[in-house]
Parts: C-alpha cells; structure tokens; sequence
C-alpha cells in the first residue's frame, strides 16, 4: 500500500530511483542535486517505514517491499500522466514532439519507415526515432515513458502491454538472379539440396521455422551462414550460391536486385502487433500515432 497523503513528487522520485538503482543517476534523471534526492530518499523511508533501497557494491539494490512496490507505483503514475494528457488534445499539424518506436530492423524497415515517409506531410513538427529490440528492458522504459510504442510479432510481445494488430506476414525465398535455381519454380528436393541463410536475431542460430516446417515432411536443409539481421541478407546473396527464407514484405522490396520465388511447402507466417503500456493508452498523441502507423500499413 501507498501510504495517504505522499507528496506526488516523491513518488515520482521513488519511481526513477527504482529504475535506476543509483541516487547520481536518479538525481540527474529528475533534475535534482544529490543532497535533494537523498532528502527525499529519507522521507519515503520514513513513510513506507521501510529501507526501500539499501546499498550494494554497484549502486543501491531494492528490498522486497520497494520490489512489491515498483509495478504498482508505474501504473499509478502512468494513469495520472494519462488522465493529464487526455485533456490536452493533440494536433498534429502544430505539433512539436518526439515519438519513439522499438522494433527490430526488419520490422522497422517493412513498418516504421512507412511511418518516416509519411511525417514531414502530416506531422511536419514531429520526430521519429526508431530504436533497436529489446526485450529485456522496454517494458521498464516504456513504463518510465522514455518509449511510446513496441512493434513484435505476437509471441515476443509482452502480456503486460496493451496491444492490437498492426499486419500479417507471410514468407517469400530470394537468390541473386543468375542463381542456377532461379529460372524455375523450387521444387522440394531442390529447396533442401541447396546451401541456406537463416537470419538469427540473437545471432549464431542455425534453426528456424523453415527447418521445423521441413521436419514435420521428414525433410531437412543446410544451414550454411547465420545471420543478427534480415538487412544483411542481400548483400551476402548477392555473391554466393545461397537461398534465404524471409518475410515477404522485404522479398518484395528486394526484387529489382534479387529472384524472389515461393517456397517450395507452405511456412506458417506470423502477425506483427503494435504494443503500448496502459500509461499511454489514453494519450491523444499516442492514439494518433497507433493510429497514423496503422494508416501507413494499409496505404500502398
């Protein structure tokens, strides 16, 4: 429980020492002195009758208490920042604000960037800044407000966020264009006799959904090159005797340099999600840039 009549600015303060775990660091993050934040730091012990953060070798670590404390004291303040911003309006015409986006590049480069194409036209005072995948740690900033929006395909998209669908995906095999395989349709056995690349977010992997898609035929492929990203593959194609499986969004975007042909058995595809935290959901400008993305996808 919070206790009554907490000063507001002190739960805030509480909120970003949680996210940090250093008084230096939470003190610059607020804008406070180091003194004023550890004033502070004393009166919520006082008040939660609790440590709440207690040294350690790196910075301070989080009792139980102030753990128990962290998501509940994030949805509090989200839902006040939200009842806030829910007054304000949003226009995008007179706008002069900074929206930020966390997806992985190919996501970025199939969705976001339609978005970038879009903005000098109808948010000419808006800026976009597309960020790298991580889930270990957009929850937290997305919590913290410092991100506005997560596109993921569903079984990497948190359940603590809200969500809707933003598009579906489906596969496409692409080659250099004097591939010897590139002048007919792939057929199974030609599929599984050639040399692959498998793009590896992580990186380092060598099995994908073609090769369980492949196991359930009692087929099986060579990975020969493991790639961190989807961008990487035209270049590595470009000369090699290699086939990659990619979504098909990007096969597309890549036919005036590469054969973009069907794979020879059908792989699942997926569906990308647009993923926000509960603070946002009643933003004016994040309603409109949920919206203005999923108005992108649809325009071809």
């Amino acid at each position: 429980m919070i206790p009554p009549r907490l000063d507001l600015n002190l739960l805030v303060s509480l909120d970003v020492l949680l996210a940090e775990c250093n008084v230096t660091r939470a003190a610059n993050r607020l804008g406070l002195s180091q003194p004023a934040l550890s004033a502070q730091l004393r009166q919520l012990r006082d008040a939660f009758g609790d440590p709440l953060l207690i040294p350690a070798a790196r910075g301070m670590t989080p009792t139980e208490r102030a753990e128990a404390l962290r998501e509940p004291l994030r949805n509090l303040l989200g839902e006040l920042q939200g009842l806030v911003a829910a007054g304000r309006g949003f226009d995008p015409a007179s706008a002069q604000h900074t929206f930020r986006i966390v997806a992985s590049d190919a996501i970025h480069s199939v969705a976001t960037a339609r978005l970038a194409a879009r903005l000098p036209q109808i948010a000419p005072g808006c800026r976009l800044a597309l960020i790298g995948f991580d889930a270990r740690n957009t929850v937290e900033l997305m919590a913290a407000g410092e991100i506005d929006l997560m596109l993921a395909a569903r079984p990497s998209m948190p359940a603590t966020l809200r969500a809707r669908p933003l598009y579906d995906e489906g596969f496409l095999c692409v080659m250099r264009r004097d591939h010897p395989a590139a002048a007919a349709p792939l057929d199974l056995d030609r599929f599984c006799a050639l040399d692959h690349v498998l793009v590896s977010p992580t990186g380092g992997g060598f099995h994908g959904t073609v090769d369980d898609t492949l196991a359930t035929l009692g087929r099986s492929r060579r990975v020969a090159i493991s790639l961190n990203s989807f961008l990487l593959v035209p270049g590595v194609l470009a000369g090699a005797d290699l086939v990659a499986t990619v979504p098909a969004r990007l096969a597309r975007a890549w036919s005036d340099r590469l054969a973009v042909l069907a794979p020879p058995c059908e792989v699942a595809g997926f569906s990308v999600l647009m993923g926000w935290h509960a603070r946002a959901h009643a933003d004016p400008a994040q309603i409109w840039l949920r919206d203005a993305l999923a108005t992108a996808m649809t325009d071809d």
